[in-house]
């Protein structure tokens, strides 16, 4: 099955999966978003954790458009007090079938809190088992060794940081590549804001000199088939 994976701008995403409408890290208020917060449908929503360039759009998209919220047990929580309907709350390890296909987290090494400045549980990853595609987004997190594991999953799309300062930057990433060994890699948590500037083009190029994966560079707005 062909999936559309439509990036967003920082590390969201829209990916039209077997007729539903899923979103990753939704961050409309980004200054590199092309979408009006009105504007986008949704039937799920997937947040990696609970800071507000990952979580804060999504409250008023679920209950615009009544989808549900999967998240860590924490922010599934605070979605729900924020008068979100339906939640979906996981821990690192567990996951769930949602009928577009399987979601499981994974462990992520930053932290996590919510745009109010509470508790946010742990930051995780999140992999998609998609009919015929296996999705990686790694969330906000820096290079550890179990990315391995994560990647003997057989994983075909991932989803990566290359930002530095708040998450791991190009080098690490290439690392991270080399463990996950997907077929595809995006690049994901760069040039919202001045401190995680980076060359996209160049990282790019090293990609595929120094790992058997495919960069895909996207700029916000832009469609791919996978």
């Amino acid at each position: 099955m062909a999936i559309n994976i439509t990036y967003l701008s920082h590390s969201g995403f829209k990916m039209e999966i077997d007729g539903k409408s899923v979103l990753i890290d939704p961050f409309l208020s980004s200054p590199l978003s092309p979408m009006p917060l009105g504007d986008i449908d949704a039937d799920f929503i997937i947040l990696t954790h609970g800071h507000g360039d990952h979580s804060a759009n999504a409250p008023d998209i679920a209950k615009r458009t009544g989808a549900t919220v999967i998240a860590n047990f924490e922010v599934a929580n605070w979605m729900s007090a924020q008068g979100v309907q339906n939640t979906s709350g996981h821990n690192p390890g567990g996951g769930t079938d949602h009928g577009f296909g399987r979601v499981e987290y994974t462990p992520a090494w930053h932290s996590s809190s919510m745009p109010d400045g509470s508790y946010g549980g742990v930051a995780c990853g999140v992999i998609i088992f998609a009919p015929g595609l296996t999705i990686y987004h790694a969330g906000d997190t820096a290079l550890f060794s179990d990315m391995k594991l994560i990647g003997a999953k057989g994983i075909d799309v991932a989803m990566l940081p290359i930002g530095d300062h708040f998450t791991m930057g190009p080098a690490d990433s290439i690392e991270a590549i080399k463990l996950i060994q997907p077929g595809f890699v995006i690049p994901i948590h760069y040039n919202t804001f001045p401190p995680i500037q980076q060359d996209a083009g160049a990282w790019a190029q090293k990609v595929q000199s120094q790992t058997g994966a495919t960069p895909v560079v996207m700029k916000p707005g832009e469609s791919r088939v996978f």
